[in-house]
């Protein structure tokens, strides 16, 4: 099955990644005990934060034609779709191996 997507969905799904990532680079930060690469992982952190508010201002101007349905989808199966692409393809929860910066910034 395919899903045509609104540009109203499209923010949203690039909204939930950049959480994703803010939440991925801070649970890394924490299981580093080097400074810098601590550093370094929180401001990756904080520019996934900056990201996701970008995409809000975006998604906040939108006109309603580009929020509105492009597809007959009562049950909002297409919003949950790109959820699910969203939470299981970028920044998804996995074990990482935290021994290094290197292996990190690898997942």
């Amino acid at each position: 099955m395919s899903y045509d997507f609104n540009a109203e969905e499209i923010y949203e799904m690039a909204q939930q990644i950049e959480r994703n990532g803010a939440a991925f680079y801070r649970k890394a930060a924490a299981s580093v005990d080097d400074a810098s690469g601590k550093e370094l992982l929180l401001n990756f952190a904080e520019m996934e934060v900056a990201h996701e508010r970008m995409f809000a201002e975006l998604k906040k101007d939108l006109s309603e034609k580009d929020k509105s349905t492009t597809t007959f989808d009562p049950e909002g199966e297409a919003a949950l779709y790109l959820r699910a692409l969203a939470d299981t393809r970028v920044f998804f929860e996995k074990k990482i191996d935290t021994s290094s910066l290197k292996e990190i910034l690898k997942a």
